[in-house]
Parts: structure tokens; C-alpha cells; sequence
């Protein structure tokens, strides 16, 4: 069968977010500080991230740890706690995510 077919795109428009590297990885870990981001809407992420800390916290006692909960099934940038989030990102080395049901 011959035919002609028009190709389309599922995503419609493209994203114009600039695409940008990976940030680079942490040479080591002592004394960082990490971020444990998790919604309320996921009942079994912040246990996840519980054991995650403690076993962390073992392995590099001197780690800190930062929790940033919120009570939204959405991009938390979508909701009202986009600054809150911001602020709290700020101070991190890194972070870890989350989602559990």
C-alpha cells in the first residue's frame, strides 16, 4: 500500500526552555549539604527518604540534610510555594526526589 501520511508532533509546541548541561557531580560528599524533596500526595516517599537519610548519614556522618515537603499533587512550581522552594534549593549541594505510592 502507497500512501502519503502527514507526521505530527504529540507535543504540540516545542518547549522554549534553553536545554542546558548536567550540573556536575559532587567530588565528595562530607559536609555537603543535601536536599530530600518529596509531595504529601506520595504516601510512601518521605519513608523512602528516611531510610535514604539514615543511610547516608551513616556512610558521611558530617552530611546535613534538608526537607522540603509540600502538600500538592502538581510541579511545585505551579503552586504557591514556588518561592519557598526557591529558597530552599538555594542552600542545597544537591537533592534527592522522591514519588511513592
Amino acid at each position: 500500500m502507497n500512501g502519503q501520511y502527514d507526521v505530527l508532533n504529540p507535543w504540540a509546541e516545542a518547549d522554549p526552555t534553553r536545554l542546558r548541561e548536567i550540573s556536575p557531580r559532587l567530588t565528595d560528599l562530607p559536609g555537603k549539604t543535601i536536599g530530600l524533596f518529596a509531595g504529601h500526595s506520595k504516601v510512601a516517599a518521605r519513608p523512602i527518604l528516611s531510610v535514604v537519610e539514615k543511610r547516608l548519614k551513616e556512610r558521611f556522618p558530617t552530611l546535613k540534610f534538608s526537607w522540603f515537603l509540600f502538600d500538592y499533587n502538581l510541579t511545585v512550581t505551579e503552586t504557591k510555594d514556588k518561592a519557598r522552594f526557591e529558597d530552599w534549593a538555594k542552600g542545597l549541594d544537591a537533592a534527592i526526589a522522591a514519588v511513592g505510592d
